[in-house]
């Protein structure tokens, strides 16, 4: 007898595929909510999802007769202008004509959102600010990873959409070498086994995308393995960029870095100087209002060096030597002091900013950079710097406008009694430090954990912050008393260590260490360093030169604890900083991360990994209960598939008899056992009405015995581990 032909698999419903799409794509999504800020933007993008999927559904439908390219051409174009009407509602509908059809001023809004975004992701960390700029970029961004999913899962390419979800996902991990997202992990593990399962229910390709389609998922689980299993490893600091990251962008949101509860050494230094000096990432000169951004200007390769000194004779300069090797932060700028002359031991890729002496790449990581830098700092007397006017900086933008009018006028109330640019300098910082206290949580407590002008004039009033908060209110002040000032992002001066290098000490520069002061130009001199911040580091300050000033500077200002280089495990940032447990010490001490999101992410990675295995298993069980009972199609089934795992031949035309025929003769099946399970399959496949016959599962379980013991153990295992049965065939 025949076996009876397979039924062919019904078309497609274009509702179930497009419900599929618009799931995959949130889960995608969801990562992102760890990256970005909570606000409308995950509305606008779960609504730009949804629309895609609907709208795709309805043109599918409404073309169900026509060919397979036309309905995926009306599907998109239909998307496309719905998409259109949605983004204008939801984003611009203050330049759209009715309020929804978009106008050229509506592309033209878009387009500098977008190019705002870009900055604001190139320029922050992680999270980054919910802004309007930002709700468009994502909004426009997940409208089109919607539209993408939405038709490879409408043309069956099972493997490209499989890969296209995780890859988004991932992204934000890969990015911002943030925590393993353990929940993440398992639901893109069942959306994963969603997808197959829409392969196998309609997918009529040939069976050559079956290799590619286990590739995929084994590829999503290979993604999750490294990123849980690689920070576990036992590293070193002594080895160049291992150990705990941290990853430092050119911005001021350092409130969340600061309130780690612990730190990790970021880098260590060791200088010729008698003091270590600050360490500067960027400098940042545009304000507009809301965000201090970083300057742009002239590049040129690194061993080219920084060009003429900013400051003239009769200003002295005091040279030193730094060696400085980064073992905890990924950036793609180095820590420099300031300022920079030439550097040695750095390969290519860096370029320096000879404008405000920073380096910075595009390709590169500081991660393991080791390097030295020559420096020189001006030395002006008291009444050199008393003389110089505060003017004459490139770079330095405007003074904002429309600012809080308490800004000026504290400005010009505390610098009433000076005489000179320095001397009013002078006041402003030693009011800010006498006046204000030091506080990484009172920002949070009063909601203005952030730099623009409002939050400066609450910090005015709340007279409690962080060192944002200082040089950002510093900086505004200066501006309104028509000074070119900027803002430095970079590190506090190390402590100092037991470790030598020579007959130089080494010092620890902490993650927790971040910092960030004014500069303000001097004609003449160059950009001299500022210290407002409470409790941080000491003010700054030059002597008369009839008290022997001009022979010493500072190169930014100096910590309290500068003053003696000897070994101290204090850290040199203040009483309110958490540096308790930090390793600070021998930098080639051993160190291991928070052992929690490490479980969590191998325990993730391996449900992932091991999650078809499990499907199969449980479906070889429920088969073989069937069995039991005497359904002999779910024992047939159960065998088909085994043959198919173990990547025995096997030939859909074949009948049960055929079948059981080469497998005793092949494979040394059991005769008897294939008697019982064929006969059953014929008397059910065949008979209008057909009881339960006896129990299959003996005879079952004998066949799969030994056909399993007739392949290697590799085979064995694989077949355990990757069952092909999962995936779509004929």
């Amino acid at each position: 007898m025949a076996e009876r032909t397979p039924t062919p698999p019904r078309a497609p419903r274009p509702g179930g595929a497009a419900i599929l799409a618009a799931a995959a794509a949130l889960v995608a999504l969801w990562p992102y909510t760890g990256a970005i800020l909570p606000g409308a933007w995950t509305f606008v993008a779960g609504a730009m999802v949804v629309v895609a999927a609907v709208s795709g559904a309805v043109a599918r439908a409404l073309s169900a007769r026509a060919r397979s390219g036309a309905r995926s051409l009306t599907a998109l174009l239909l998307q496309l202008l719905v998409l259109a009407v949605t983004g204008t509602v939801l984003l611009a509908a203050e330049t759209a004509r009715f309020g929804v059809v978009p106008t050229a001023a509506t592309a033209q809004l878009v387009g500098l959102r977008l190019q705002r975004a870009l900055e604001e992701i190139s320029e922050g960390v992680a999270p980054i600010a919910a802004t309007a700029s930002m709700t468009t970029a994502m909004g426009l961004a997940f409208a089109v990873v919607a539209v993408l999913i939405d038709h490879l899962l409408a043309q069956r390419l099972i493997m490209l959409a499989v890969l296209f979800t995780s890859v988004v996902g991932a992204v934000p991990m890969l990015l911002s070498f943030g925590s393993v997202n353990f929940a993440w992990f398992l639901l893109q593990a069942v959306m994963i086994l969603l997808i197959l399962r829409l392969g196998a229910r309609h997918d009529r390709d040939s069976p050559r995308h079956s290799p590619l389609l286990m590739g995929s998922v084994i590829g999503t689980a290979a993604i999750a393995l490294s990123l849980a299993v690689a920070p576990v490893l036992p590293l070193s600091s002594a080895l160049p960029g291992t150990g705990p990251m941290m990853t430092v962008s050119a911005n001021l949101r350092l409130g969340d870095d600061l309130r780690r509860p612990e730190g990790v050494e970021a880098l260590t230094l060791v200088t010729s100087a008698s003091a270590p000096p600050y360490l500067r990432l960027a400098t940042l000169s545009r304000f507009d209002g809301d965000i201090w951004r970083p300057d742009r200007s002239e590049q040129r390769p690194v061993d080219e060096g920084f060009g003429d000194r900013p400051w003239r004779d009769p200003i002295g300069s005091i040279e030193h030597e730094v060696s400085i090797r980064v073992v905890g932060v990924s950036s793609d700028r180095l820590p420099v002091p300031y300022a920079a002359e030439r550097i040695t031991g750095l390969g290519r890729g860096w370029r320096a900013m000879p404008l405000n002496r920073t380096v910075l790449s595009a390709t590169e990581d500081a991660a393991g950079a080791d390097y030295t830098v020559q420096m020189a700092v001006p030395a002006p007397t008291l009444e050199q710097i008393r003389s110089a006017p505060a003017a004459g900086a490139e770079l330095v933008s405007a003074p904002a406008v429309d600012l809080p009018p308490v800004i000026g006028e504290l400005a010009r109330e505390v610098t009433a009694a000076a005489d000179t640019d320095y001397d009013r300098l002078i006041a402003l910082q030693t009011w800010f430090r006498s006046e204000f206290e030091y506080s990484l949580d009172a920002p949070v407590e009063d909601g203005f954990d952030g730099t623009g002008a409002d939050a400066v004039a609450e910090f005015l009033e709340v007279r409690s912050g962080y060192c944002i908060h200082f040089a950002g209110a510093f900086a505004l002040m200066a501006q309104t008393l028509d000074m070119p000032v900027r803002i430095v992002v970079g590190y506090l001066p190390g402590t100092a260590t037991d470790e030598k290098r020579g007959d130089d000490r080494v010092y620890s520069v902490s993650s927790d260490q971040l910092h960030s002061w004014p500069e303000v130009f001097f004609s003449g001199i160059g950009w001299v360093p500022f210290e407002p911040t409470a409790t941080l580091g000491t003010p700054t300050e030059f002597a008369s030169a009839a008290a022997g000033g001009g022979g010493e500077a500072p190169t930014a200002p100096q910590p309290s604890s500068a003053a003696s280089p000897a070994p101290s495990s204090s850290p040199g940032a203040g009483p309110d900083r958490r540096d308790e447990g930090a390793d600070t010490g021998n930098g080639a001490a051993l160190r291991r991360l928070d052992p929690t999101p490490v479980v969590l992410g191998g325990a993730a990675a391996l449900i992932v990994l091991l999650l078809p295995a499990v499907v199969r298993a449980v479906r070889r069980m429920r088969r073989l209960e069937r069995a039991r009972h005497g359904d002999a199609l779910s024992a047939w089934q159960e065998l088909t598939d085994t043959i198919i795992d173990l990547g025995l031949p096997m030939h859909e035309a074949e009948t049960a008899r055929v079948r059981a025929r080469v497998l005793v003769d092949a494979r040394g099946a059991d005769p008897d056992a294939l008697h019982m399970l064929v006969d059953g399959v014929e008397r059910r496949s065949y008979a209008e009405r057909m009881p339960d016959g006896d129990d299959l599962s003996a005879p079952l379980k004998q066949v799969l015995a030994r056909l399993e013991a007739g392949v290697s153990g590799r085979r064995r295992l694989t077949a355990r581990l990757v069952p092909r049965s999962l995936l779509p065939r004929r």
